[in-house]
């Protein structure tokens, strides 16, 4: 036996590790070390199994864990393990392809196309049509691709050597995309990723003997991430396993953050109901963070019922609580966030790599970065773009540059965009002219617009267009100017065709960055004042530096970890997502409940949530999140105190927001009402007394005062009521 697989285990992980027969369900909460238990696995069974890893299936989310998982398999084993095994969804397809695709009439060649591949095929089927990005934009119908490809059976069709693609004149417009799509890819031999797990899905389906030699291959299966697991995944492990029947499934469907993509973390759930021979194992132990920390987490998620119960504990020394800041506006908010930045670095010595900024829509990075900046704090968006750097907000700035300074960057970026039939040969010739003549840009498109090399494109209208509001714009604040621009010049239709929510936010939070912009300076705001300010934030040229203070999504933060934490912009609408409660209803309000705990539970010492009031991007008035309601009062310490009188109005729109959701009577007033029936308490001017009676849908506590034959209706949010 080789011990040295089993040290530093707990009781549990060994557990896991040695138990290697049959259908295995791990529950690994945060922090809790499965990403050990997974490879210490897979070393037990090739070391002390004797199992070849060419027997061993062990499949991950992304390349990057699947990386980090070889690596640490060959530190236990040895370099000269075949790791090639410990892969992706994807990989595995691939691997299965390259030796079994001839069954479909396809050479182990095929090529994999990625996304700018797709938009290509995409491109040529547009100009063969002659139909252009308006009426059909390309991530609108990338999705209906994907959408269509969610059932395999379009498979047999495409890899069936007699079929037809149907593209006659009479088709509905889109049925005849999609078909020519598919002949596209088939022509060139072509495989997108959904293709690549369709593909296997129906080889599988279709050639029993392929099937049979996989299963029979394959003697053990770990999965990790398993609560992410789509319907397709989902069927193709449970095939792959059913021959040797040893199939080890780790995951935490408290962690499940892509519903909305596909996952499905009921077959999490569930697995014992599938395999009622499963043993299921509870990783509880965090590593990772403080009591205090694990505390609010555990509080918060204990909400959800699509759950298998565990309550996380820790060893790890105790900390500080979980701090709640509310402002009173983002400016106030993220002003104390800095100042708590600044203080961790000055007072605890930490790095600036130690502490995380997470936030639920990129978006919100934009009044983060301001703050961020103007302290001088050097950060990092990670695994994204900063805010003024994103595609949209440049072009946006462009526009209004363009129409105070008509200078040739400006002229550049907008000219063509949204396209208006300017392309490479006629930029050429501007250049030219403007370089021999001594003419900028813009005054040289003005001075040949009437050239016959300009008669099929529209720059007389963005010529009209930039010289209307070259006379007006003194007579409109920044915030109409650019509402005004985007619109006439079609920029904002061509972000909605173009599909991507992501750019039409980040543009709507830029707008609504100038308005607020334009009521805190009290005074009129100039055009040019504005573009001289904004250019403080918008340095690009200005490398990040290694120590610099994370920014970046939850979704992005998954299986990251930080010292220091802080949660921001936490306000209802945005966290929950309205967008999401819309769509998706109850299931996306237990999603974005699992999207906060994600996030607290990445912290190990230290964690804050910060909110603020005001207004919102759509105009209407911020509340707290109805998250941090949930948490119980005792484990969290406030700063900034709820004033009654909003207290009381988001707890009205909270209820009202549940009630529309269908979920009844809302959690809120149970866990803010931190007093049993029984507790001594004091208040002010009644003195103490005893609590008799709680009305949970009222948020009231009926007190038995000294000397008063009737209980007293004392409010829950009334903070002069203290326990004795």
């Amino acid at each position: 036996m080789t011990e040295y697989v089993l040290e530093g285990l707990n009781e549990k992980q060994e557990l896991a590790v040695t138990t290697t027969e049959g259908y295995i369900r791990v529950v690994a909460g945060a922090g809790s070390g499965k990403t050990k238990a997974l490879t210490n696995r897979y070393a037990y069974i090739v070391e002390n199994l004797g199992i070849d890893p060419s027997n061993i299936l062990c499949v991950t989310f992304t390349n990057k864990a699947s990386t980090e998982m070889k690596k640490r398999v060959r530190s236990l084993i040895g370099s000269g393990c075949d790791t090639g095994l410990i892969t992706t969804y994807h990989g595995f397809c691939v691997r299965v392809l390259r030796e079994d695709i001839f069954h479909l009439h396809y050479p182990k060649q095929f090529i994999i196309l990625d996304e700018e591949d797709q938009k290509t095929i995409l491109r040529e089927i547009y100009e063969e049509l002659g139909i252009t990005i308006r009426y059909n934009s390309f991530n609108n119908m990338l999705k209906k691709i994907a959408s269509y490809k969610m059932d395999p059976a379009y498979v047999r069709v495409v890899t069936n050597p007699n079929s037809k693609f149907n593209t006659s004149e009479e088709m509905e417009l889109e049925k005849k995309i999609m078909n020519m799509y598919l002949l596209k890819q088939k022509k060139v031999f072509g495989l997108d990723f959904d293709d690549l797990i369709n593909f296997t899905f129906i080889l599988f389906e279709d050639f029993g003997q392929v099937l049979d030699k996989w299963q029979t291959r394959l003697h053990y299966i770990q999965v990790d991430e398993f609560q992410d697991s789509s319907l397709r995944q989902f069927k193709l492990i449970n095939m792959l396993s059913d021959t040797n029947e040893n199939l080890f499934v780790v995951g935490d469907p408290d962690q499940t953050i892509y519903e909305w993509r596909g996952a499905r973390p009921e077959y999490f759930v569930n697995f014992d109901k599938a395999h009622p021979t499963c043993q299921t194992i509870v990783l509880d132990q965090n590593y990772r963070s403080t009591p205090e920390i694990l505390d609010v987490g555990n509080s918060l998620i204990k909400k959800n019922s699509l759950r298998i119960e565990k309550d996380m504990f820790t060893h790890n020394q105790k900390g500080l609580k979980v701090i709640h800041y509310h402002g009173k506006h983002e400016e106030d908010e993220i002003k104390w966030v800095t100042e708590k930045i600044n203080q961790l670095i000055e007072e605890k010595q930490a790095k600036k790599s130690d502490i995380a900024i997470l936030y639920r829509a990129s978006f919100l990075s934009r009044f983060i970065e301001q703050g961020l900046i103007r302290e001088n704090i050097d950060y990092t968006i990670y695994g994204g773009m900063k805010f003024f750097q994103r595609k949209e907000i440049k072009d946006a700035l462009a526009y209004l540059r363009l129409i105070i300074s008509g200078d040739d960057l400006s002229f550049l970026r907008v000219v063509n965009t949204p396209k208006r039939n300017i392309g490479k040969k006629r930029i050429q010739f501007i250049k030219e002219k403007a370089d021999r003549e001594n003419l900028t840009y813009y005054d040289t498109l003005k001075k040949y617009a009437g050239d016959s090399l300009f008669n099929s494109t529209k720059a007389l209208e963005f010529l009209a267009l930039i010289e209307k509001y070259k006379r007006e714009y003194a007579k409109l604040t920044v915030s109409e100017l650019l509402q005004k621009l985007l619109l006439e010049s079609g920029y904002d239709q061509y972000l909605r065709e173009d599909g991507d929510q992501n750019r039409i936010d980040n543009l709507s939070e830029f707008f609504h960055s100038i308005v607020t912009y334009e009521q805190s300076i009290g005074e009129e705001l100039l055009l040019d004042e504005y573009l001289q300010q904004i250019t403080l934030f918008t340095d690009s040229d200005k490398e990040d530096k290694r120590d610099s203070v994370k920014l970046m999504t939850i979704h992005t933060a998954k299986g990251l970890e930080f010292k220091y934490v802080f949660l921001c912009g936490m306000t209802d609408g945005i966290l929950p997502s309205s967008r999401s409660l819309e769509e998706r209803k109850v299931a996306a309000l237990e999603e974005e409940r699992r999207l906060t705990y994600v996030a607290i539970t990445r912290a190990e010492k230290e964690m804050y949530i910060t909110e603020s009031e005001g207004l919102s991007r759509r105009g209407s008035k911020k509340y707290p999140s109805r998250f941090i309601f949930e948490i119980k009062q005792n484990l969290v310490n406030r700063i900034g105190m709820l004033e009654e009188e909003f207290y009381q109005e988001s707890v009205r729109f909270v209820e009202g927001s549940n009630f529309m959701l269908g979920t009844g009577d809302i959690p809120l007033k149970e866990s803010e009402s931190t007093m049993d029936i029984g507790t001594k308490v004091k208040h002010p001017v009644f003195g103490e007394g005893i609590v008799k009676e709680i009305d949970v849908k009222k948020n009231t506590y009926y007190i038995q005062f000294a000397g008063m034959k009737t209980t007293k209706p004392i409010n829950g949010a009334f903070k002069g009521l203290k326990r004795v």
